[in-house]
């Protein structure tokens, strides 16, 4: 009996060759795992082209409301944005998806697994760094190490005497990645980073030329800092964000160009469509504004630069992101409420936010003076903070002297 293989497998055109090349260089029997994680393909589609690839066996899993909980929104909670830009769609996939790899692996006595991601990619850490937290006894085969192909012109050439069908093409080469979170796009024109992205290379989102000439005004509630409802409607996670993926879509709202430092130490330019992860960042922070206290407000924005780069790097299953995630979670306990956005032709402006645990006082911040705020009292603390500024002042006097 040949030993058996799981692929995380999507259709595309990498792993569309990885099944017949697993075949023909290791005589492996090949289970291809299709993570459904909002990626809004023909899912019949998919696994009638992995069986006639070459593989034995094909499961799906619904991922979707698993990625958005356990991932996405942590990721929110947290306000991880790497390097300013990036929400992260891709980064936050890959560890739900190889979770599930890996787990087909364990119930289907396989001794290896397998994924389609280049040797020069973030992907391959992610998947890889999961499977060793995971279950380490696996072997791990990574074609894109191993075999000879170069490009995806290769792999083109690879697909056409195999047989196979692809989507991809050599005058429509981009390498694309959707979920329910955002769509990401890399290769073809926007490998040179003075080019523009040509108006066909967007795939979710109106451009701001094309977005409706009035405003569109958004509610967005949360509980606890999870997203929770829209307008007033209750949804579920997966509802909610479709919707206001629709919603961020139609007014040009999430695009984002962005060269940015992979964890292998290469620079690469991606777009980035992410519309209704884009309104709920908004929306988050606003509430947060409103309901934490300053000292933690302020160190949380450590927290979330930390947490972005150990999601961007492939590090979720570790202690550190665990004791992380424990830690923004008390910063949430008060993040309820609602944050109300305007949205025009890709710009996002805050109307209104409200919590009824908001320590936004009027009589505090309004200029009228009253009776909680003696201003005399300013005089003293200024004094005492200055001391050291008065103290090395008197120094430098004196050495002039």
């Amino acid at each position: 009996m040949p030993e058996k293989i799981v692929l995380a497998y999507s259709g595309g055109l990498d792993t569309s060759i990885i099944i017949p090349w697993l075949k023909e260089n290791y005589a492996y029997d090949v289970i291809a795992m299709v993570g459904d994680v909002g990626q809004g393909d023909d899912l019949e589609a998919v696994v009638n082209k992995a069986y006639a690839t070459g593989a034995s066996k094909v499961v799906i899993e619904d991922l979707r409301e698993e990625f958005l909980t356990g991932y996405v929104f942590p990721a929110l909670k947290a306000g991880a944005v790497y390097e300013h830009k990036y929400l992260l769609g891709t980064s936050l996939a890959r560890p739900v998806i190889a979770k599930h790899q890996v787990e087909v692996a364990l119930q289907e006595g396989a001794t290896a697994v397998a994924h389609g991601c280049t040797g020069k990619g973030n992907d391959q850490v992610r998947f890889e760094l999961a499977y060793q937290a995971l279950a380490p006894e696996l072997k791990v085969i990574a074609p894109w190490r191993e075999w000879d192909l170069k490009s995806r012109e290769d792999c083109l050439d690879y697909a056409e005497k195999h047989g196979i069908q692809v989507t991809a093409s050599r005058e429509k080469i981009h390498s694309r990645d959707r979920n329910l979170w955002h769509v990401s796009h890399e290769g073809g024109e926007l490998e040179d980073a003075a080019q523009a992205p040509f108006p066909g290379t967007w795939q979710l989102t109106r451009s701001p030329q094309e977005a409706p000439d009035r405003e569109e005004q958004v509610e967005i509630a949360f509980e606890k800092g999870i997203p929770v409802a829209v307008n007033g409607m209750k949804l579920d996670p997966v509802s909610l964000v479709e919707l206001l993926n629709d919603i961020g879509a139609r007014n040009a709202i999430g695009r984002v160009d962005l060269v940015e430092n992979r964890f292998v130490g290469i620079k690469s330019r991606g777009c980035y469509e992410t519309p209704g992860g884009t309104l709920l960042i908004a929306a988050q922070c606003e509430l947060e504004a409103l309901c934490l206290d300053r000292d933690l407000m302020h160190f949380k924005q450590h927290i979330a630069l930390k947490y972005a780069e150990l999601v961007y790097f492939g590090l979720w299953f570790t202690p550190l992101r665990d004791a992380l995630d424990a830690f923004v979670e008390t910063t949430q306990q008060n993040v309820t409420g609602t944050a109300t956005l305007s949205l025009y032709k890709g710009n996002v402006s805050v109307v209104s936010r409200h919590s009824e645990h908001s320590l936004y006082r009027t009589d505090l911040a309004a200029f009228t003076m009253g009776e909680n705020y003696d201003q005399k009292d300013a005089a003293g603390f200024i004094r005492i903070l200055g001391l050291p500024s008065r103290s090395r002042a008197r120094a430098r006097m004196e050495v002039a002297r």
